[in-house]
């Protein structure tokens, strides 16, 4: 599969998927289509924490990832944001982090498989956590941190076997806010492709969190470039906090600097005032025009507010157009 993508990423535009919760939330699901089958004694609430539907919904995240590749995905992200024990803490499932990435990663490929008219590949996501190496959470004692370094290593690594053993083609570092987390995560990473003398495609996808052009933790677009580039990449992007217009001028600097392929994935816009996204399909694929136009991406799909209409149009757009061109 590996060289499969390495020759995709050469000949076309390559189509990640859109958003998981979104079309989530279009089942409008209760606290028992968390807990079926699993978790019906758990003592805390489980509402919302999508990545458990892998376990007792499957049937559910089967066919958002077939609606995703219906529409053209050649790649769709596993249903795993929040898969480290730090993330389901919350929820008291640190024990459950295992089941949850490797029954993702396996339904995700299960569904892949259905597909023969071209390669599809699944994405193992690792989201940033819910907590910051780089930023105390307490204003008034700015050395403290809410985690370490080590912790964030080992709870990348316990996800990152998990996606491997599901059969995951790519691991995707994505939504990074802070570029210690994200160096924590590929730290992990290569130790798990050491102990397991084996190797996958390492995507990663920052955040820009306003148009200032820098993360959350205060890194531009070109430091993040750099603060990474010590990893072999099959990519480097961004994706999240900006819809397609705004991200733009970032996605120019990856491009013209990055030695990675370069992908993107925006939001279908900002969120309103009730935090829903109205960039409609064709909206946000007048603004993608533009990256195609300049040849700015190789991989590219949506984040949060899109939708398989999204992607379909994205889909039928991009194969018009060459990949950017860079040194593989």
């Amino acid at each position: 599969m590996k060289t499969e993508l390495e020759k995709a990423i050469k000949e076309r535009i390559l189509i990640l998927d859109g958003a998981m919760g979104t079309m989530i939330q279009r089942h409008k699901l209760e606290e028992e289509d968390f807990r079926k089958g699993a978790f019906e004694n758990h003592n805390k609430s489980l509402k919302g924490n999508n990545d458990l539907l892998s376990i007792t919904r499957p049937e559910i995240i089967k066919d958002i990832h077939r609606q995703y590749f219906l529409a053209g995905a050649d790649i769709v992200e596993t249903n795993t944001f929040s898969g480290t024990w730090i993330a389901q803490a919350d929820y008291g499932l640190e024990d459950a982090v295992y089941r949850i990435n490797y029954d993702s990663a396996k339904i995700a490929k299960e569904v892949a498989n259905e597909f023969t008219d071209k390669p599809r590949f699944v994405a193992g996501s690792i989201g940033p956590t819910n907590r910051t190496a780089s930023i105390s959470p307490d204003v008034n004692d700015p050395g403290y941190r809410a985690i370490t370094f080590d912790e964030l290593v080992g709870a990348y690594k316990d996800q990152v076997n998990a996606l491997m053993d599901g059969g995951v083609d790519i691991l995707l570092v994505e939504t990074i806010f802070d570029t210690l987390n994200a160096k924590a995560a590929l730290f992990a990473i290569d130790q798990v492709f050491e102990d397991r003398n084996e190797k996958i495609p390492i995507m990663v996808s920052g955040t820009i969190t306003d148009q200032s052009g820098r993360t959350l933790t205060g890194q531009t677009t070109e430091a993040f470039l750099i603060s990474l580039s010590h990893m072999p990449l099959l990519s480097i992007g961004l994706n999240c906090a900006l819809g397609a217009s705004l991200m733009r001028p970032y996605l120019q600097i990856l491009s013209q600097k990055s030695p990675f392929g370069v992908s993107a994935h925006p939001n279908a816009g900002l969120p309103n005032e009730f935090g829903k996204y109205d960039e409609s399909p064709e909206m946000m694929a007048d603004q993608i025009k533009e990256f195609l136009d300049e040849g700015l991406v190789n991989i590219i799909g949506g984040c949060c507010g899109t939708t398989p209409e999204h992607i379909k149009a994205i889909a039928e757009l991009a194969k018009n157009y060459k990949p950017r061109i860079y040194n593989f």
